[in-house]
């Protein structure tokens, strides 16, 4: 892996580059100095499907100058750009330079716009029809990949319009979120749980936590062997928002309902990432994207603030 960290690769590409301009320079030269030796009608002896024969013409001089406009071209490029390797060139441009530069540019564009919402509380701005209406384009850009157009999510992809929340639903807390980004960790369970048999009355005892259909018998015998899970998820079960743990007396499944769900999710664990939305929004936005997603799941105290 240390082969692609260090200047070998750059040193490669910077000499393939500049031989293959000196070879087309070679090229020119001794397709220009060669002689071929012709009959008498300029032709080379050369004959294809009975009366088709090669002349012995020389390259048009157009032809012959764009080569040249090209190497001059490409040598004067690579002098004011980053074309050799680690050189930066003349002009110090980069890629990133050029993207810094132009998020700069639409940045200062659409300050004037979210100015008016820097003294608004989420609240107010979840309320506001115009912020509303940003967040929500910002959500189609940024969120509903995952979560969905209607922000109803997906399994795996959790519900943003009902009041369950992983690791909490203040805009304070929706805010780091968005900032931040979460991975939310279910570790393999079914050996600190016991048998396979251990395995599914823990899980009819967790269906057993939110009224859901179950087997009784199962689920008293998993009662006992639930200690396992409540580091994480409490002995109530109703889960711990600090670490992400779901509550799991409300009916809720971002994984999938059922007996066999639940085991799959003992037996095999599985690991959730929201990635970080700082890196691509600025404060202004993800401020009035908190203030959307909170609004979709508190809409009647958005509608009171304004």
């Amino acid at each position: 892996m240390s082969d692609f960290t260090s200047n070998f690769w750059a040193i490669y590409v910077a000499g393939l580059t500049l031989a293959s301009i000196i070879a087309c320079v070679i090229l020119l030269w001794v397709s220009g100095t060669t002689k071929v030796a012709a009959s008498a009608d300029n032709t080379t002896g050369h004959v294809w499907d009975g009366d088709l024969r090669e002349m012995n013409n020389p390259l048009p001089k157009w032809w012959v100058y764009l080569f040249i406009i090209t190497v001059v071209f490409s040598l004067i490029y690579g002098v004011l750009y980053p074309m050799f390797g680690t050189y930066q060139g003349v002009l110090g441009w980069s890629s990133i330079g050029q993207h810094k530069a132009e998020v700069e540019k639409v940045e200062k564009a659409i300050a004037p716009i979210y100015a008016k919402f820097e003294t608004m509380t989420p609240e107010q701005l979840a309320g506001d029809s115009g912020a509303m209406a940003i967040g929500e384009r910002l959500f189609m850009n940024n969120c509903a990949q995952c979560h969905g157009s209607d922000a109803r999510g997906a399994r795996g992809f959790p519900n943003l319009t009902d009041s369950d929340w992983l690791w909490g639903g203040d805009p304070a807390v929706i805010k780091t979120t968005l900032t931040e980004g979460r991975i939310g960790v279910m570790p393999p369970m079914a050996a600190a749980v016991g048998t396979p048999e251990d395995v599914r009355n823990v899980a009819h005892y967790v269906l057993s936590l939110s009224a859901t259909p179950h087997d009784p018998v199962r689920a008293v015998q998993g009662r006992t062997k639930f200690g396992a899970c409540a580091a994480c998820h409490g002995m109530d079960g109703k889960g711990n928002a600090a670490m992400g743990a779901p509550n799991l007396t409300d009916g809720t499944w971002l994984h999938g309902w059922g007996e066999e769900a639940i085991v799959r999710a003992v037996t095999n664990g599985f690991t959730n990432q929201m990635p970080a939305q700082a890196g691509k929004l600025n404060a202004d936005q993800i401020q009035v994207l908190t203030s959307y997603v909170w609004g979709m799941s508190n809409k009647t105290t958005a509608a009171a603030a304004n």
